[in-house]
């Protein structure tokens, strides 16, 4: 991924990110050389990034142990005009772009076929979004029996980190007055998360 200096993401705010999206595209290449990609609930745990699929899916039985995988998070992203910069009046070179918050994190792939492991993952993604709500549910909340046979429908998967490229490319490169104007343009939009998004990462 092109990652210009001033669209940086350093790996502690990558971590934040994938916390608070709490997804993250799966690719990986199979023996055949065409790439298979799922959209899983991902913790990130240490030096690696856990996850769970359905067993039916196709995808996890073509992931060869030790194989290079991709895991692709999105934070918020939108259209930006060129009619938003004030600069548009002042001398008309401007152009449309997208504004974007990504992370790709690289590693190495294991498939774990073990209910332990796999309750582990489920549990802790459950208690991770269940937290902070009134009420939350647990897994304890259902019957064993019937936790046990969703157990036996899914595999884990596991990216042991390599490298992670993240960016924020949030109008950094504009000037002061032509990020306002991003911001007063998204909100009329009605994309506040986007707005708030440059908002946080204006430029000092």
């Amino acid at each position: 991924m092109y990652v210009p200096r001033f669209n940086t993401m350093e790996a502690d705010e990558a971590r934040r990110l994938v916390a608070a999206v709490g997804s993250a595209q799966l690719i990986t290449v199979a023996e055949d050389g065409y790439p298979a990609a799922t959209l899983l609930p991902v913790l990130w745990d240490e030096d690696r990034l856990v996850f769970h699929m359905a067993r039916a899916n196709p995808h996890w039985r073509s992931i060869r142990p030790g194989s290079p995988a991709l895991a692709v998070v999105s934070g918020a992203e939108a259209y930006v005009s060129p009619a938003w910069y004030p600069s548009k009046d002042e001398h008309g070179r401007v152009v449309p772009t997208w504004n974007y918050i990504t992370a790709h994190i690289h590693g190495t792939m294991t498939v774990h076929d073990d209910p332990a492991w796999v309750e582990d993952v489920v549990r802790r993604l459950s208690d991770r979004h269940e937290s902070g709500r009134a009420e939350p549910w647990s897994v304890d909340d259902a019957p064993a029996k019937f936790v046990s046979g969703q157990l036996r429908a899914i595999v884990g998967v596991e990216i042991a980190i390599q490298r992670i490229e993240a960016k924020f490319k949030l109008s950094q490169n504009r000037p002061a007055a032509d990020v306002d104007g991003v911001i007063a343009g998204l909100r009329a939009d009605g994309d506040d998360r986007s707005a708030a998004a440059v908002e946080h990462h204006r430029p000092v």
